[in-house]
């Protein structure tokens, strides 16, 4: 992996792009160190691994702010998920819709894993709690699959792709891959609807950004330099994004200087135009159970992507902002329905990778 360094001149800042040579600056951590901790995280599985070793996989689920909203509760021939409402966004995510989401993706993560190492079993909505789903598992054949293979290439690339359109095959496998009960797909590849759509991506930016509270949210989920990353393990490290990175003390400054309505705007209108479809995912019904499934559907749906060489990555602000569902909705087909998630897919570069909190941190005692 390639990072380019440059120093901004009498600014006295130093940014990290997507790509080039590992930089070092005190205060700040190392790029090599960043890089080392999340290839450990992506190292494979061992031959006959622990619970622990499988909820790592699970980990490495998309999540919304990178904010890592679960937990794992292990038993003998059961696994157990469950969010972590300590880790809430209340301001972009008022009623936990993206937490029960993000917990989704964890359990389609680790039933993949738990697979590929022969514990077959079926993830089931635990009887009486739709808040958490349970993996029961016994021990049979080890059926590894290119999905699993995906996991620890995954990533949401949030920079521009090269703008070449998927073949009708590629469609359909990503169909195929994220069809789950209870959960519709549309992918969005007329260009008249992409631009529709994109049109409300750059409404809701314009709203959220208009919110202190959301502005203040995703401030605290942002980690501007590796050494910021690595302590918390968690949150949007600003090279993942393609951003800045500089010291702590900075990240004020950083944050005013680049965190701006039309310069977000112009971005985001610049992936839409990169990006070779949309995909938007919506459940049959509005509960926490429905949004799991969600999460379910668009893990795999992001693994098939992956493997299938392509990047992908959220804009989701058409789903958070209330007042623009119904449009996006209806653009997709799905009239009367909320939309759940929006993502556009393609091909591209990729970027670093995120980091996660260790395994056993987010293992109770079951």
């Amino acid at each position: 992996m390639k990072r380019r360094t440059l120093l901004l001149a009498g600014g006295g800042l130093l940014a990290a792009g997507a790509a080039g040579t590992a930089l070092s600056l005190r205060g700040m951590g190392s790029t090599q160190d960043y890089a080392a901790g999340a290839a450990r995280l992506r190292e494979a599985l061992t031959a006959q691994p622990g619970m622990v070793d499988l909820v790592r996989f699970a980990t490495l689920a998309a999540n919304s702010h990178n904010t890592q909203p679960w937990r794992f509760r292990l038993a003998p021939g059961r696994m157990a998920l469950l969010p972590d409402f300590a880790r809430r966004t209340p301001a972009v995510d008022p009623d936990d819709h993206h937490m029960f989401v993000s917990l989704g993706c964890a359990a389609a993560n680790l039933a993949l894993a738990a697979q590929a190492r022969g514990l077959t079993g079926e993830l089931r909505f635990a009887s009486g709690s739709p808040d958490h789903l349970v993996f029961e598992h016994g021990v049979g054949p080890a059926t590894a699959s290119p999905l699993f293979e995906a996991i620890v290439q995954r990533q949401s690339t949030r920079g521009e792709y090269d703008g070449r359109t998927a073949s009708s095959a590629d469609l359909d496998q990503l169909m195929q891959a994220a069809r789950t009960p209870g959960v519709e797909l549309a992918l969005v590849t007329d260009t008249a609807a992409r631009e529709r759509i994109g049109e409300l991506v750059l409404a809701g930016n314009s709203a959220q950004m208009a919110d202190p509270a959301f502005v203040s949210e995703l401030r605290q989920w942002l980690r501007f330099n590796p050494r910021e990353a690595l302590s918390s393990g968690d949150g949007l490290y600003a090279a993942c994004s393609g951003n800045p990175i500089g010291p702590s003390w900075l990240a004020p400054t950083l944050f005013k200087l680049f965190f701006k309505e039309k310069t977000e705007n112009d971005k985001y209108a610049r992936q839409l135009r990169s990006a070779a479809g949309l995909a938007v995912f919506s459940a049959d019904k509005d509960d926490p159970e429905h949004w799991l499934r969600v999460g379910q559907a668009c893990q795999r749906f992001a693994l098939q992507a992956t493997a299938l060489g392509m990047k992908h990555a959220f804009l989701n602000q058409p789903a958070e902002v209330p007042s623009l569902r119904a449009e996006l909705a209806a653009l997709a087909g799905f009239p009367g329905r909320r939309p759940n998630l929006l993502m556009r897919f393609g091909y591209g570069p990729g970027l670093p990778y995120s980091l996660r909190r260790s395994a056993a941190s987010v293992i109770e005692p079951a």
